[in-house]
């Protein structure tokens, strides 16, 4: 009896000792992305509106496309595509003429809907560099804090802005989310998720997005403003009318 009851000593203590195990901060980015949706981002169409304009992505595997569909005050109907080959723009399904400049401009405006649509999953691309600065709580619960920088090569003309993530210690989702900005004199802007929902298995939020007036104040301070409810909501981020249709692997063979 004495041997028995030691065994389970020993996996008692073995199995304190894993669930008291470090994550790193990329095992904390990967489980976040894996409860969110994991693979089925990879291979799906994703429809959505925001504010009264329509969205759109493909991906399969390493190839993706986003669109973006509205109408321009002359009611010309505009369709903007980025892809792997970069960007173009339609307007009444004629092709026309974009400046190098503009591309840029008009590529980051499209990818920066899409990306915050279906966080986490863009959260490995290959230019987001990621640190663990620590946990903190908020309302009564534990997060680790992830900062998030960007490499100027494949970061895009915003690189310079960072970004920190509240990703949950025992579910893995993504419920806060700051970053701060040059554009327009700059800003900070501090965000909380909310009507959760999960469609063909890929979760989508929506976001109060509320803005704090010291623009240089740490992004890892806002989150005990927000308790102190000291920052001030803007608007509401919603993300209307989503759906989700799973496409096969692409036959890399």
């Amino acid at each position: 009896m004495k041997y028995i009851h030691l065994l389970l000593l020993l996996g008692l203590l073995t199995s304190c000792a894993n669930n008291n195990e470090e994550l790193s901060v990329s095992q904390i980015v990967d489980k976040a992305i894996k409860n969110a949706g994991g693979e089925r981002y990879e291979n799906a169409e994703i429809d959505f509106v925001f504010r009264n304009i329509k969205y759109k992505s493909i991906r399969n595997g390493g190839e993706y496309q986003l669109e973006r569909k509205l109408q321009d005050s002359l009611g010309n109907e505009v369709h903007d595509i980025l892809n792997n080959e970069g960007f173009k723009r339609l307007m009444n399904d004629s092709l026309v003429k974009v400046s190098d400049s503009m591309k840029v401009v008009y590529g980051n405006s499209v990818n920066s809907v899409h990306y915050f649509a279906q966080l986490p999953f863009g959260l490995n691309d290959s230019a987001v560099n990621k640190q663990l600065i620590g946990k903190d709580s908020i309302a009564g619960r534990e997060y680790y804090e992830v900062k998030v920088t960007f490499s100027e090569n494949g970061g895009g003309t915003d690189h310079e802005d960072e970004y920190m993530y509240w990703i949950d210690t025992q579910n893995f989702e993504v419920d806060y989310l700051a970053y701060n900005f040059e554009e327009n004199d700059g800003g900070v802007r501090f965000r909380k998720a909310f009507n959760h929902r999960i469609i063909e298995g890929i979760r989508f939020v929506d976001y109060e997005n509320y803005k704090y007036e010291d623009i240089y104040i740490p992004l890892k301070s806002l989150d005990s403003l927000y308790e102190k409810r000291e920052l001030d909501l803007l608007s509401l981020i919603e993300t209307k009318s989503v759906n989700v249709e799973l496409t096969p692997k692409k036959d890399r063979s």
